[in-house]
């Protein structure tokens, strides 16, 4: 069993600065969403200045959600900084089924092994090369359909893919996870899995196995979702809500919540 509490504590002792190289529309939620955790984001992407922000993050987060060929270069660069002084990266490949120019920077930052990658289905179908259903940053394809292809991103990057959804997906290549909790009105709010993407970088800052740091940081995320929703009456009332609930899940009255959230296997 996989103490997702520990992992919660760990992450807000060291309180990481999370470099994020997101979106335009992901750019308040994820910052909102990592200081209410209790890390801290920053926000830099031109390529003058990115990669050295990598090189004093705890972590880095990259997303292609809405690319242009100068932040593509700080996108490269921030990645290879980190993985040159051997920090967590993740790459979050938003819709990169969309166009060839976004599937070849995909392919170019995936060279650069991500720690871990982090998608939807049809996000890690097309990017292992596969067909995929996908439709703008929406996922048209079930989660089952992608774990095949996520163990084979896997074992060729040396890291960890979790595919999310519904029931999330998280794999070494080896040895799988399965990550229960969120809910529907978590789709409905925008930028929520571009800024999932930088909390599990949050979470793979302490250093601490990838594959269990990976699946934690989702358990976590998803039982915050979850107790928004109940007292949520739409999405503009969730999406604060939310933030209350990264804030105030506790690791010890939590415990048990979040270890329920992961199961091993199938």
């Amino acid at each position: 069993m996989i103490d997702c509490a520990d992992h919660l504590g760990a992450m807000r002792a060291a309180a990481p600065l999370v470099h994020c190289v997101t979106n335009f529309v992901a750019m308040e939620p994820t910052a909102n969403a990592l200081l209410a955790a209790g890390a801290a984001p920053a926000m830099a992407h031109a390529v003058e200045e990115a990669g050295d922000f990598a090189t004093v993050a705890a972590a880095v987060s990259i997303n292609i959600g809405t690319p242009s060929p100068r932040w593509a270069e700080g996108m490269a660069a921030a990645a290879g900084a980190a993985a040159a002084r051997g920090a967590p990266w993740v790459l979050d490949p938003v819709a990169v089924y969309a166009s060839p120019w976004r599937g070849e920077l995909a392919a170019r930052l995936l060279a650069l092994k991500p720690t871990a990658v982090r998608g939807n289905a049809s996000e890690v179908l097309a990017l292992a090369g596969g067909a995929s259903a996908g439709r703008g940053p929406d996922a048209g394809d079930a989660v089952a359909a992608a774990e095949d292809a996520a163990r084979r991103l896997a074992r060729a990057t040396g890291g960890v893919v979790a595919v999310t959804g519904p029931e999330d997906f998280v794999t070494d290549g080896r040895r799988d996870l399965r990550v229960s909790g969120g809910d529907k009105l978590m789709t409905r709010v925008t930028a929520l899995g571009c800024a999932l993407s930088a909390m599990v970088g949050a979470f793979l800052a302490t250093g601490r196995p990838p594959l269990e740091a990976t699946a934690a940081a989702l358990a976590y995320y998803g039982l915050a979702g979850a107790r928004a929703a109940r007292e949520a009456s739409g999405p503009g009332s969730f999406a604060p809500l939310f933030l209350d609930a990264l804030a105030g899940l506790d690791p010890a009255a939590d415990a048990g919540a979040l270890a329920a959230a992961v199961r091993e296997g199938a």
